[in-house]
């Protein structure tokens, strides 16, 4: 699939768990387990919007596009 998910990517830079993202965002560790591994076939924009509230970050900080 060309969409990259970078979502471990910024969890790192800001020292945030799954665990604690999970709390934050109101989502299970396993859906979020999906989205992270790249395993997700779609996101709702209420969901991405509040990872990126979470993490402070804009929706390419955390979706990429890579041709095949």
């Amino acid at each position: 699939m060309p969409i990259i998910v970078n979502l471990d990517v910024m969890m790192a830079k800001r020292k945030m768990s799954l665990n604690e993202l999970s709390e934050k965002v109101g989502l299970t560790l396993s859906n979020l387990s999906v989205l992270k591994t790249g395993k997700a076939r779609a996101i709702r924009f209420s969901t991405l919007e509040a990872i990126c509230k979470t993490l402070d970050c804009q929706p390419a900080d955390i979706l990429e596009y890579k041709e095949e």
